[in-house]
């Protein structure tokens, strides 16, 4: 099967002679195309673009590490000098 985007880019998919991991088969394709509505080509769309929502990053890179000047910035917000703890009472009494 041959597919060309609006963009002008082809792309050749080949289907497998049987489901596995890794592939699909013509029949798999189909059923899953008429489950959803779409044609073959839409469908082979949206799972690509639900891996690419699993696999990649949907934020841009940071910057790396914070830098000194940033470090002195969020201390100087947060409270320092004092040891804070959170305690549940959904167990029962505290053990002291």
């Amino acid at each position: 099967m041959r597919f060309q985007g609006l963009s002008g880019q082809r792309l050749t998919f080949r289907y497998r002679s049987a489901d596995s991991a890794t592939g699909v088969t013509c029949e798999t394709a189909k059923h899953l195309a008429r489950q959803l509505g779409v044609d073959e080509t839409q469908a082979i769309h949206m799972a690509l673009h639900a891996l690419a929502v699993k696999v990649l990053p949907q934020y841009e890179a940071n910057n790396g590490p914070l830098t000194d000047t940033q470090l002195r910035q969020i201390k100087e917000r947060v409270p320092q000098g004092r040891k804070r703890s959170v305690q549940s009472s959904l167990l029962g009494a505290n053990p002291a």
